[in-house]
């Protein structure tokens, strides 16, 4: 897919991308402690790349989730975001929420690579994409024709479900058939077969999301607004996307407004007017009024009054009044994990848009040491410019899980 993205303004989108990891990253150490004073306790005035411990959450409220994880490593949101840019990239660039459903399940679920903490939503959406797959499956059933005995359609099943869950359409009558002739020779038993995975194919449905208004509807968004910058559907694709995780209307309208702000500052538009079109999508956009106004900076006052949780009621105006008077990239990563609670979450719109609007390097832009402080920086980097470059013979990887549809 051709991006809409001017070859000027793309140094300025990577650099926004790789701001979202390193925000995340930064913030793992004291992610969930709510205690704004035991954070300065223990962070004092450079909070960031702590190692995740449990002692820092001593003598403060929170919840310590990343036993086993390191300084560097990102969170779970940071894990989510790179199966999304993986799709992404399969895609060359496009959507594809069968092929994003996919690699989620494959990822996050048994046998998946993911090890670490499983958010309510994530945990939800495995669970409806088991239900839609067991409901295709009985309507697969109950539609076949063919004289099969009870065995022959419980190893039917058997023998089609990991092509349903990696193939669609087309793909799936040649290496089905494959699959089943191994077991049984009669062309009708193969045939049957082959419908039961097409009928399956088609019951599959694209909005798995749970009934859930938390971060995790926008934090994966950075990798799509990078490829879908400045084109007429972005906001119609943001929905589809968002709820394959996050089936609710509330997260869908923040993260309508999280995806116009990241447009319109990756578009190279003013953060000021940046603000005022995201608030114009919000589910409460008095809120981020509010949150913008006042003289400085003060993310714990900023949480004490709006909130530190992962709902996106909360999170949105804490985020909106840390862009509104942050100056710096550091700043801005400082000040989100001062005020506490779910830092990494909130770091997925406020690293990419400060990124974005100060680079790397430099008095106000992410540090250079920062960046390299990053677990697996120089694959992640690599993606990040295959991804806003549209490079996409740099990497396929495609092959590592087939079933993305040809544009």
């Amino acid at each position: 897919m051709a991006s809409n993205l001017p070859t000027e303004r793309k140094p300025a989108v990577i650099a926004a991308l790789a701001g979202g990891w390193v925000a995340d990253a930064a913030s793992l150490g004291l992610h969930w402690l709510y205690d704004s004073q035991r954070i300065h306790e223990v962070g004092g005035r450079s909070p960031e790349f702590l190692p995740p411990k449990p002692d820092y959450f001593k003598g403060g409220f929170g919840y310590f989730a990343h036993d086993g994880k390191r300084s560097g490593d990102v969170s779970h949101y940071g894990a989510a975001t790179r199966v999304f840019a993986d799709s992404l990239l399969a895609c060359e660039g496009r959507l594809d929420t069968r092929d994003y459903q996919r690699r989620f399940r494959a990822f996050f679920g048994p046998g998946g690579q993911w090890q670490g903490y499983i958010d309510n939503p994530t945990r939800l959406t495995l669970d409806n994409l088991n239900a839609i797959e067991q409901n295709a499956i009985a309507q697969a059933q109950s539609t076949t024709t063919a004289d099969l005995t009870d065995q022959q359609k419980r190893v039917l099943v058997q023998k089609v479900l990991p092509y349903t869950r990696r193939l669609s359409g087309d793909q799936l009558a040649e290496p089905v058939r494959k699959a089943i002739s191994l077991t049984y020779t009669e062309y009708e038993v193969q045939e049957a077969g082959v419908l039961l995975a097409e009928t399956i194919d088609r019951h599959l449905v694209p909005e798995s999301g749970a009934d859930d208004m938390q971060l995790p509807a926008v934090s994966k968004l950075p990798p799509l607004v990078a490829r879908y910058c400045g084109q007429t559907d972005l906001l119609e694709i943001t929905e589809a996307a968002v709820r394959v995780t996050n089936q609710n209307d509330e997260a869908v309208a923040w993260a309508r407004c999280a995806a116009q702000l990241l447009d319109q500052v990756f578009r190279g538009e003013p953060l000021s007017a940046a603000l005022d079109a995201g608030a114009k999508e919000a589910a409460d956009p008095e809120s981020l009024a509010r949150a913008r106004s006042g003289p400085a900076l003060d993310a714990p006052a900023a949480g004490d009054t709006y909130g530190r949780t992962c709902y996106l009621h909360e999170a949105m105006p804490v985020i909106f009044h840390i862009l509104s008077h942050a100056d710096s990239y550091t700043e801005a990563v400082r000040a989100n994990i001062q005020c506490g609670g779910d830092s990494c979450g909130r770091a997925w719109i406020i690293g990419p848009v400060m990124a974005v609007l100060h680079g790397v390097g430099g008095e106000s832009g992410i540090p250079l040491s920062w960046l390299a402080r990053v677990t697996d920086a120089p694959a992640i980097l690599a993606d990040i410019e295959t991804l806003v470059n549209g490079t996409w013979s740099t990497r396929n990887i495609a092959t590592e899980l087939p079933g993305c549809p040809a544009a």
